[in-house]
């Protein structure tokens, strides 16, 4: 039997446990691949942490100008790169050739170069030599921004295969022309006996044949800025970085951010990846696992409902999502995210207690995801304990404007404190994060149209349904005040009662009211068989007390089948589930026990199946019944008289179990007798005296 037990706990239990699994397991995926560095430093500054020195070498980073000015200095001083194309050179040769024999051939050659016939080779092979001096130079077309370049000393480089030769202009020829009048020049000085002959046969051969190459020089330009340095000095092991309370230079700026940077890349890789999910999972898990222990303490009627689970962890992923995609957006500050809706809807749905626990386990799971530190941790926390006090009503307008120029005036005067606290001047406080939260305040309207979109599809209550729901007009109550008068009545008295003692402990008095009109709803299947409904004989005198106990507890049933079928909010279900709890329909049992002394005690069928009541809402709602439903009974009571009879009706829910799971305490139950003996002091009407020793729960 206890195996069974524990497998039943299990089974109940998974669906919460796989739930709070799959929560941490979406936010930390999440997360990036890196730890974030553990300081937080601007220049000029206050450093707050303690000395730090360095954990092992820290090359310097050079700071972002300077490294820019070295990248210029380089890019300023690039060498143009230019290809030779070998083929001009070859066909010009082979032109040479062909030009030379025909024109040795010529009449005009004999005729005018008479020493040419006596050393034609040595004319011949002189040209091929002159060209191939030319063109190993090289005739350079030179790209516009090169011939404007500073003169003849310009450098450029010229590839020629897999040659590269480093060159000034000036050692080359730029056009064609300078080219030819570089051939007659030479030709004068030589010993040949006809060097004019060669001049028109070379002078047509002359063209360009070294240019312009960009992809090259796009490779030696990013080769060039690659080999730039980034650094600019070592910090050793051991060496101090920064001491605590220093104001932070610019040569201990650069030194942090080195620090940073390598502090970053060394945690790169699969590994480090994976030890960091694990970590971040343990961390969230330990966030949710607080979340779960606390629902399950102080509000097991929310923990025991995989719907309101799902509504409550919906909170801490959605604002890991957008907190992570804030910050993956450029320009984008975490500032902007709006946390204070969470307090806003859960105060509505729920309590100020769980308002405040939730907002704080969002924010939590957030702050890891930003790189803002502590002061957007301690802002945010700040954010949802104003508008937690300030109690934000949405259905009032003008109210729910001011309280967001209140927020915003908390966001603008903590931003200023903690930037002075950091060492910044009033000067120094960055206007942009300002607007980032004015927007952040902006944007907390939205609470108000996700209201009734959440209260729809997680099948919660909002102030705004509980008072649509007190309308008198609607089809259940108008059906019960027509055809359940005397109930319609009860319930009436019940509801202002209930209200009267929430409103004094500070539960919510707007949805004990609401369900104290519904409470009594399963009347209207057999309405006669109730007293506050009798006008004429008791039906209960033709049956059996059996059959009269089962029609006064089955109105539980019948209630909560009604309640469905009008569509009504789950919480008012369970209000009228536990507005009797376990008690027993005590008049007809003792009448039964009278009338058959000798059978065996039937006591489960006269006993009503619960739930006991788990919120104080649903404990004051169960009190007010009985104490009104009793008092009904006493004919012209004395005062003492009555102050007994709702002291022994709370004292018997007391010993018979009824209050163990709610959470009402003894103090507020002292004001729960007070607010009783006031109220029905001056309120009675004539109903069936019970025994005194019974209860009249049936009623």
């Amino acid at each position: 039997m206890e195996g069974t037990t524990h497998g039943g706990s299990w089974r109940r239990r998974l669906p919460r446990i796989l739930l709070g699994v799959g929560a941490v397991v979406l936010i930390s995926l999440l997360y990036p691949n890196n730890l974030t560095f553990p300081y937080q430093f601007e220049l000029n500054q206050t450093w707050q942490y303690a000395d730090l020195a360095a954990p092992y070498d820290i090359p310097i980073l050079k700071r972002e100008e300077r490294l820019e000015a070295d990248r210029q200095a380089v890019i300023r001083g690039l060498t143009p790169v230019y290809r030779r194309d070998p083929e001009v050179a070859r066909l010009a040769r082979a032109a040479y050739i062909e030009d030379f024999k025909e024109a040795l051939d010529s009449a005009e050659a004999r005729s005018t170069y008479a020493g040419l016939r006596r050393q034609p080779e040595a004319h011949r092979l002189y040209g091929l030599e002159i060209l191939d001096r030319i063109y190993q130079r090289g005739i350079v077309r030179l790209r516009t921004e090169d011939e404007a370049r500073a003169g003849m000393a310009s450098v450029i480089q010229i590839v020629d295969g897999s040659d590269v030769d480093t060159r000034t202009i000036g050692q080359v020829f730029t056009t064609p022309g300078r080219a030819r009048q570089w051939l007659t020049d030479s030709l004068l000085y030589t010993r040949l006996a006809a060097p004019d002959f060669l001049v028109p046969l070379l002078e047509d051969k002359l063209e360009y044949n070294t240019f312009y190459n960009d992809s090259l020089t796009n490779r030696l330009r990013n080769q060039s800025l690659e080999a730039v340095s980034p650094f600019d000095g070592l910090v050793q092991q051991g060496d101090l970085l920064v001491r605590q309370g220093e104001v932070i230079s610019e040569n201990v700026y650069q030194k942090l951010v080195s620090y940073r940077r390598l502090y970053n890349s060394n945690l790169q890789g699969s590994s480090s990846y994976l030890s960091v999910i694990v970590g971040y999972g343990i961390l969230v898990g330990l966030v949710i696992l607080l979340l779960f222990l606390y629902l399950r303490t102080f509000f097991p009627l929310v923990y025991v409902r995989p719907k309101n689970l799902i509504f409550i962890l919906l909170w801490p992923i959605l604002y890991a999502v957008l907190v992570r995609s804030i910050e993956l957006a450029p320009g984008w500050s975490a500032y902007v995210v709006p946390f204070c809706i969470v307090p806003i809807v859960m105060r509505i749905f729920f309590t100020e207690r769980l308002a405040f626990f939730v907002h704080v386990a969002v924010v939590l799971i957030a702050s890891f995801l930003t790189s803002l530190g502590y002061p957007f941790t301690f802002l945010s926390i700040m954010a949802g304990v104003v508008v937690i006090f300030m109690d934000i009503d949405t259905r009032d307008w003008s109210r729910f404007f001011s309280s967001l120029l209140l927020l915003f005036a908390f966001y603008l005067f903590g931003y200023i404190g903690i930037q002075l606290v950091q060492g910044a001047g009033f000067v120094a406080i960055n206007y942009i994060d300002l607007m980032w939260l004015a927007l952040n305040v902006f944007l907390v309207l939205l609470a108000y149209p996700l209201i009734p979109l959440l209260e729809r599809f997680f099948g919660l209550i909002s102030p705004i349904t509980l008072i649509e729901l007190n309308d008198m007009n609607r089809p259940l109550l108008e059906k019960l005040a027509r055809q359940a008068p005397g109930t319609w009545q009860h319930s009436l008295n019940v509801a202002n009662l209930s209200e009267r003692v929430a409103s004094e402990i500070g539960i919510n008095s707007l949805l004990v009211r609401t369900a104290a009109l519904y409470h009594d709803i399963g009347k209207l299947k057999n309405p006669e068989y109730f007293i506050e409904n009798q006008t004429g004989p008791n039906p209960h005198d033709r049956i059996s007390d059996l059959e009269s106990a089962k029609i006064i507890i089955d109105h539980v049933h019948e209630g909560v089948r009604l309640a469905k079928a009008a569509g009504l909010p789950e919480v008012i279900l369970d209000f009228i589930r536990t507005h009797h709890g376990t008690t027993r329909a005590e008049y007809f049992y003792r009448n039964h026990i009278k009338d058959h002394p000798e059978r065996e005690i039937d006591e489960p069928y006269f006993r009503y199946d619960g739930p006991l009541p788990t919120s104080k809402e649903q404990t004051v709602l169960m009190l007010a019944d009985s104490v009104e439903a009793a008092s009904k009974s006493l004919k012209q009571p004395t005062e003492q008289e009555l102050y007994e009879l709702i002291d022994t009706i709370i004292r018997g829910k007391l010993t018979n179990g009824q209050l163990i799971m709610s959470r009402l305490s003894f103090r507020e139950l002292e004001v729960v007798r007070r607010i009783f003996r006031s109220v029905l002091k001056s309120s009675h009407h004539l109903r069936i005296a019970y025994p005194k020793n019974g209860r009249q729960e049936e009623e």
